[in-house]
Formats: structure tokens, C-alpha cells, sequence
């Protein structure tokens, strides 16, 4: 697995939506994100075939252009990769590019019609996927949501052959909103509000983030707590039972990542009057 990257003292830093923030300390001379996603894949027994990928895409989109996420349902570990351009029609990172830059490794049949008013669009590749290839199969593709009263967007899944509304997201303010964060997680089919204590989704660790978002899903919904440090970032490691080299490389290097902020989430619904967690994530940056 390749070395450790480092900052160096013109670094720029992102949260999940590429939004930039100013780092909570000094950072010159630490770890960068994309360090946290490489040692995932050391974790998974994978080799430098998915830093090619990697490689390929920075070089294609430029150095923290492109957002991570890795993701765990039950015991498998996944990860999406996010494309933001804000421009929309006048974006210049599209669907079509990054199947170009991924076509070495990973075949993708979709066409997309580029003129859709998309501003992000993600991809999942799964372990077999980074070691040895194969197809993908779909794209979610990310549409403003006109006419909500908070930031919001739509979610699609695209594939060869169907585009399907997937989710819903809704941006609040922590600060200035949280009352209205508690009515729009209680605004649920998925949950039985008379049994729901709200600290299981809204935990008490992370209401000191920047932004919550709540997300509505085709059979579940989800949250996600944005901009949080490295310490909380390990409690919800340790809370979600992450692989233990996940948890240990925070720990270890806590001094090395304590520069940065980062993003995590969580999909639930209420089964038999109990909250289950179906799935989580933790986010950066390459």
C-alpha cells in the first residue's frame, strides 16, 4: 500500500458537499484525508490496483475534487465516490468523463444524457470491484430540489436502462434548527414516534456539528451529522463497529487528523418498536 500523503501549508479542506472549511488547527506537516480511504482499503486486503483508480481520477479531476465514502452494512465494507460541480449545465466534471477515466478498470454500459441539471453524481464500488473489475451498474445522479424551504436535494438511480427517484435530502442549520430537525425526523413512516427515544438517532456526541441532514429513503431514512472532529468521528467508529484497523488507524493518529473535520451517517428504521441501524458511513476527501 502506498505511504502516508502530508499536507503542506497551502492545503485546502472539504466537507462532503465540498463546501470548503477553515481547519480547526495547525496542519502543515499531517495527514491528508485521502489517508484515512487508503488505509480502508489496506484493511480489505486491497492492493494498489484501487490507488490506480484513485491516481486516475485525481488526475482527471483534479487533487480534492472528489469526495469518499466508506460504508458499512452489516459486515461488508463498500465505497462511494462523489462528483460534485456546482455549474450544473456549465459543469465541467460529468458522468460521461469520469466513465471515461474509470474505463481501464471498471465498464460502465449507462449513457447519460448530459443535458439533465445535475450538480453531483456518485458511484459504489464494492472489494471485487476494485481488485478485479467488472461492470457498473449504476450511478445515483443528484438534482436540486426546487421549491424547499432548506437546502434539499433529489437522488437518482440511473441504470442501462431505467432512471429511478431514489431519496430525498434536507439540509439544516444545528444552530437555528433544530426543532425543525426533530419534526422532519418524526415526519416518518419508519418510525413509531410513541416508542422512539430521538437521542438513538440524534446523538446527544454530535449535536455539536455544523449541519444535520435528514434523508428519505425508498424503505428507510437516514441521518448525517457534517462537519464533526476527530474525536467524535471515533466514537461513531467504535458505536457502529467498524473493522478494528478503521477504528485503530483514528486512534493511533488522532494527532495527525485532528486538523480536519468530517462527515458521517447512518440509515434506520423502527423494527418490531426498536431502532435498527442498517447501514453507516464516514466521509473525506482526495
Amino acid at each position: 500500500m502506498s505511504a502516508f500523503e502530508y499536507t503542506t501549508g497551502q492545503e485546502r479542506f472539504f466537507d462532503y458537499c465540498l463546501w470548503e472549511y477553515q481547519p480547526v488547527t495547525a496542519f502543515a506537516n499531517k495527514f491528508r484525508s485521502i489517508n484515512l480511504l487508503t488505509q480502508s482499503f489496506g484493511a480489505q486486503g486491497i492492493g494498489e490496483r484501487a490507488i490506480d483508480i484513485i491516481r486516475a481520477i485525481q488526475q482527471g479531476f483534479g487533487a480534492s475534487r472528489t469526495i469518499w465514502g466508506i460504508k458499512q452494512e452489516g459486515d461488508v465494507i463498500r465505497w462511494e465516490f462523489y462528483f460534485y460541480d456546482y455549474e450544473r449545465l456549465e459543469r465541467n466534471r460529468t458522468i460521461s468523463r469520469l466513465l471515461e477515466i474509470i474505463s481501464p478498470w471498471n465498464s460502465c454500459a449507462i449513457s447519460v444524457n448530459e443535458h439533465y441539471p445535475y450538480f453531483m453524481f456518485s458511484i459504489n464500488l464494492d472489494r471485487k470491484q476494485l481488485m478485479e473489475g467488472g461492470p457498473l451498474e449504476e450511478i445515483q445522479m443528484y438534482i436540486g430540489n426546487a421549491g424547499s424551504t432548506v437546502s434539499s436535494g433529489i437522488c437518482y438511480s440511473v441504470t442501462e436502462t431505467n432512471i429511478t427517484l431514489k431519496n430525498f435530502y434536507f439540509f439544516f442549520d444545528v444552530k437555528t434548527q433544530m426543532a425543525e430537525i426533530v419534526d422532519k425526523i418524526c415526519s416518518s413512516a419508519y418510525l413509531d414516534i410513541t416508542k422512539l427515544d430521538i437521542n438513538t438517532i440524534l446523538w446527544p456526541e454530535m449535536k455539536n456539528c455544523r449541519t444535520i441532514v435528514v434523508a428519505n429513503k425508498r424503505t428507510h431514512d437516514g441521518v448525517y451529522f457534517s462537519r464533526i472532529n476527530v474525536a467524535q468521528l471515533s466514537v461513531f467508529l467504535k458505536r457502529m463497529c467498524y473493522p478494528a484497523e478503521h477504528i485503530s488507524f483514528v486512534e493511533q493518529n488522532k494527532s495527525q487528523l485532528d486538523h480536519m473535520l468530517y462527515d458521517v451517517g447512518f440509515d434506520y428504521r423502527m423494527e418490531n418498536g426498536q431502532l435498527k441501524i442498517l447501514k453507516s458511513s464516514y466521509y473525506g476527501f482526495f
